[in-house]
């Protein structure tokens, strides 16, 4: 059959919104089988129960519908209409709600509610690595962070001016250093001060971690903003590696400046104009290794700058080339900040704060999703960014027909990226039911 592949000009088209079996975003049947094979909406349904308050029937097919919707990029409630499009819906295996029925689901959410979102987080997190996903036996290394999510209006409960001097939230986070997974999170008021709740996050997380099927050594990596003496105490008792940044407080900047000069050692690799050193010292019984870092005198500059130090204390033996490059990797934390901010937390869609908590749970479980399709369907490849992958793999449009009782969806000729799309839908559904 031949086909006119002569150009149409956009003036000469008649536009009609009228096409039953259309499917917005067709690639989403891969997190689709994702869901499935983890069982997540039972598991919705089994641990997240509202009572009798307003909007709580249903909540595992309310919790799919937000996350489809933020898998797919959505950033506000109205976003979760897209799925209603065409014949969308039939692809995800579950009824999809309206706008209106998440926004008053998600204001039914108390902390404790909160809580139970969390456990689902756990749950397929646990689920994820046991398919594949997780580390194993191998070596883990976490990174904790806080970021500010930023908010428009003065009816967000909460929101309030912290260390940016901008109004939002301030969230508390945990992720993955190879994978860029969510581990953990904890949403919190945006005037909260950066430890506010660490030692009890660190509890949650060694229990969620070792749950979750990671057998092997573990390292915490945090700047100087999580500098807790009880922390390191606790982490070390737990058996976990630890760096952590540490602020240069006067007996720290003293500490520092006995250091002899002939101890530092220079970082070759480090980018020009600057130059880096490398030493350590003991910080009350710790391994306190401190890079300091200036730039070169430039053109028209008659003097080098001063030194900049950033010391961090570390539980480790290695030597000390290779503990303060891993320390350094630990800004991989932002990769994660920065997909999150592009996809459902560039805003916080309620004027509830526990609606914001809640949606903020959901939007980590959405960014593992994308995640984990990547590194069970297609694990050889790099992982790429959420934005590349709903481009590649996610939106592309399809057609969903039926024809001697089969159903088939259609997806365009010539996609660039069909190969990947085909080995990831089946390696996912080679994965085994849920129990």
């Amino acid at each position: 059959m031949v086909h006119d592949e002569r150009p149409v000009g956009p003036n000469a088209l008649e536009v009609v919104f009228d096409d039953e079996r259309a499917v917005s975003d067709a690639g989403v049947v891969l997190v689709a089988t994702l869901v499935d094979r983890l069982g997540i909406e039972a598991l919705a349904g089994l641990f997240v129960r509202l009572g009798e308050r307003a909007g709580a029937a249903n909540a595992g097919r309310k919790i799919m519908s937000l996350i489809y919707a933020m898998v797919l990029g959505a950033d506000c409630i109205d976003d979760a209409d897209i799925l209603r499009s065409g014949s969308t819906r039939k692809l995800l295996g579950c009824r999809v709600a309206a706008p209106s029925t998440l926004g008053t689901f998600l204001r039914a959410f108390t902390f404790g509610h909160v809580r139970q979102l969390d456990r689902l987080l756990a749950e397929t997190l646990k689920r994820a690595w046991a398919a594949g996903a997780g580390p194993g036996w191998e070596r883990l290394i976490v990174d904790v962070d806080s970021f500010v999510g930023e908010v428009c209006g003065y009816e967000k409960q909460g929101a309030s001016f912290g260390y940016t001097a901008k109004r939002g939230y301030h969230p508390l986070i945990a992720t993955r250093a190879a994978s860029g997974e969510v581990l953990h999170v904890r949403f919190r008021k945006g005037a909260a001060n950066t430890q506010r709740g660490m030692s009890r996050f660190c509890d949650e997380l060694i229990a969620r971690v070792r749950r979750a099927g990671a057998t092997g050594p573990v390292l915490l990596r945090a700047d100087s903003g999580f500098w807790n003496t009880k922390v390191f105490d606790k982490l070390h008792a737990r058996g976990w590696q630890f760096s952590i940044g540490v602020r240069m407080t006067k007996p720290v900047g003293a500490l520092v400046a006995k250091i002899p000069e002939d101890v530092w050692t220079r970082l070759e690799d480090y980018p020009e104009p600057g130059e880096a050193q490398i030493a350590e010292t003991t910080l009350c019984g710790r391994r306190l290794v401190v890079r300091r870092v200036r730039l070169l005198a430039g053109p028209g500059e008659l003097f080098e700058r001063e030194w900049r130090h950033f010391p961090f204390a570390t539980n480790r033996t290695d030597p000390i080339s290779i503990v303060e490059a891993e320390h350094r990797q630990h800004a991989v934390v932002e990769q994660t900040i920065r997909d999150l901010k592009d996809q459902a937390l560039t805003h916080f869609p309620s004027g509830s704060y526990d609606a914001n908590a809640a949606w903020t749970v959901l939007a980590c479980l959405a960014h593992n999703l994308l995640r984990w399709t990547s590194l069970l369907g297609l694990p050889a490849a790099v992982v790429r960014v959420a934005r590349t992958m709903r481009r590649r793999l996610l939106r592309m449009p399809g057609r969903l027909t039926r024809s001697a009782r089969k159903w088939r969806l259609h997806l365009p000729a010539r996609w660039p990226w069909h190969e990947d799309f085909t080995a990831a839908l089946k390696r996912l559904r080679a994965l085994p039911a849920p129990t």
